[in-house]
């Protein structure tokens, strides 16, 4: 459980007057003021009682304050930020700003629900409930220190407090930390082995550890327990833990080579009603590796010669690079897909994606990466090496995608381009090109490390321009690729994501007048420094660029990271 139900009853001591509605009172305040009563019936109870306009100030405040809970219940975050703001106008209180804290928390706007925490502590005395709220917002931030400070105030307070003890445990997991993890995560099972949530978080450090047998056996205890008694507290988004039990076994079976099971599972988390943030994002990760696994489920053609590839080889070609064979009993650890493409068909080619594309290759090889390398892909070849890039990725702790060659934004969404693709404005567009939302999606899963690196234009592909691209990797010299809004989906992300990109929003990244662009001559040169950390590394990409490029162009990044990360070994 990620939040939990502040029990400060500023309801209870509520005071009803006004005795020509006793009536009114008796009938639908207990259906308002209840906690069990069902989100629906709660909802209109407490409706019905606004409209009377009877009731004014503190108890007023009160009846907003049960309508956000049944509109939490309901996972309706926006009605209950309204109503509890109401209830915080008409007579603030701890369990109003708990409660908006936390549906800005589901939401994903950390800051917000950060400082609605702040504001019920200074409303009252030392809460367990409010510092473990705003341990989970700080712990959704990326600041896992003060989570974890955060979490030793509510066991403090609370030291029977099972889920502070997993969310501790979990936020050590995301430090790197994995035996304090273990060690908190196990403590909560110990304090209330009925709860799902401990074992689903178990299950990723037995996955970082390899351990995958163990992994599926605390996912099948969590869903049994989730449906078996599913949970009631109403800060709990409706199915989000059984919808998080299904993923993560999924992604254990999947690492296993269990293909079968990990499909049958993604199937499961997509049958759900999702209402929350982060379950929606689990359901986009569900749907982006059911395909994977699906493809991999089908048979192959009677004639399609066998491959003899083994797994840790890296494949080298100019069309789509041939699927490897499941190696369910290894961990890839550090896997890198690298396209360029250049060649382009219907709008100007490019001359150095080709070159970029071998030279960061070569680089990521020499430091132990495996590669899957694609040259000038059509869209066929680029849909097959990304996809079969993605399904390995199911195994690895680390993963780098590097493309270079066109790459334009639709709608808030950025799309990278495959030589064959025509741009013509139409509703069907965008089916031709590669969604960089989907690798994304993809790539989220709480024990992996993933860096995307984007040598490309960042314009709008819609303009009448399309086929003047010119000298650059520009199509159109309008906004750039859209700054991803998060870094992944968000729901899972353990070990973070980094994502660079060539140049700043809305300008343009040159191709070069050399062999190589200028910034994956200097990525090339700098990928190799043994002991020089990955961002570190990037701003001596950054430095080198706008140095060469006499300003005209300043790469940019956005990070999750959650630890520091080293390409080559110190």
């Amino acid at each position: 459980m990620r939040r939990l139900l502040l029990a400060l009853c500023l309801l209870a001591a509520t005071m009803w007057s006004a005795p020509a509605v006793a009536q009114a009172r008796s009938q639908l305040g207990p259906l308002c003021t209840t906690d069990t009563t069902p989100a629906d019936q709660m909802i209109d109870a407490c409706s019905k009682i606004v409209a009377l306009k009877v009731f004014k100030g503190e108890q007023l405040a009160t009846i907003h304050f049960w309508r956000a809970v049944g509109w939490n219940k309901k996972g309706d975050y926006s009605k209950v930020i309204a109503d509890a703001t109401e209830a915080i106008r008409l007579q603030p209180s701890q369990a109003a700003y708990n409660l908006r804290g936390s549906a800005y928390y589901d939401k994903g706007e950390y800051e917000i629900a950060i400082a609605d925490f702040d504001d019920a502590l200074k409303l009252g005395p030392p809460s367990g409930t409010i510092f473990h709220n705003r341990g989970n917002a700080w712990r959704g931030k990326g600041d896992f220190s003060r989570a974890i400070a955060d979490y030793d105030a509510t066991i403090k307070l609370e030291p029977k407090s099972a889920f502070s003890f997993q969310n501790r445990g979990i936020a050590k997991e995301a430090l790197g930390e994995l035996d304090g993890a273990l060690a908190d995560i196990n403590q909560a099972i110990r304090l209330d082995p009925t709860l799902p949530q401990p074992l689903i978080n178990r299950t990723a450090i037995w996955r970082i550890r390899g351990d995958l047998d163990r992994a599926i056996a605390d996912g099948s205890e969590a869903i049994r327990l989730a449906k078996e008694k599913p949970p009631v507290n109403i800060m709990t988004p409706p199915n989000s833990v059984l919808i998080s039990g299904y993923i993560h076994r999924a992604l254990a079976y999947e690492a296993k080579g269990d293909y079968a099971h990990a499909r049958d599972d993604y199937k499961a988390t997509l049958a759900i009603v999702a209402s929350d943030a982060g379950s929606k994002a689990n359901q986009a990760t569900a749907k982006v590796r059911l395909s994977l696994v699906t493809d991999a489920l089908a048979p192959v053609p009677r004639d399609a010669p066998p491959s003899t590839m083994p797994p840790t080889q890296a494949p080298q070609q100019s069309g789509a690079s041939p699927a490897a064979p499941p190696a369910p009993a290894m961990l890839l650890k550090r896997m890198a897909l690298v396209i360029g493409n250049g060649a382009y068909v219907h709008v100007k080619a490019l001359p150095n994606p080709a070159n970029d594309a071998r030279a960061v290759a070569r680089s990521l090889r020499d430091i132990g990466f495996t590669v899957s390398e694609g040259i000038d892909l059509d869209r066929t070849s680029m849909q097959k090496v990304t996809r079969d890039f993605l399904r390995e990725a199911a195994r690895a702790q680390i993963a780098i995608v590097y493309y270079a060659g066109h790459g334009v934004q639709v709608d808030g969404r950025n799309y990278l381009i495959p030589v064959d693709v025509e741009l013509k404005a139409g509703s069907s567009m965008t089916d031709a090109m590669i969604d960089m939302d989907t690798i994304m999606a993809g790539l989220d899963d709480q024990v992996r490390t993933n860096i995307l690196i984007f040598d490309a234009c960042r314009n709008n592909p819609m303009a009448q321009q399309v086929a003047s691209a010119g000298g650059n990797r520009a199509i159109e010299g309008a906004s750039g690729l859209a700054a991803p809004q998060s870094l992944g989906a968000g729901a899972t992300l353990g070990a973070g994501t980094l994502i660079a990109f060539a140049t700043a929003p809305g300008q343009v990244a040159l191709d070069g007048e050399g062999a190589n662009s200028p910034f994956s001559a200097a990525l090339s040169r700098h990928l190799g420094t043994p002991g020089l950390e990955v961002q570190q590394m990037l701003t001596r990409v950054r430095a080198e660029v706008v140095s060469s490029t006499k300003s005209k162009q300043v790469p940019w990044s956005n990070s999750s990271l959650l630890g520091e990360v080293y390409l080559a070994a110190k």
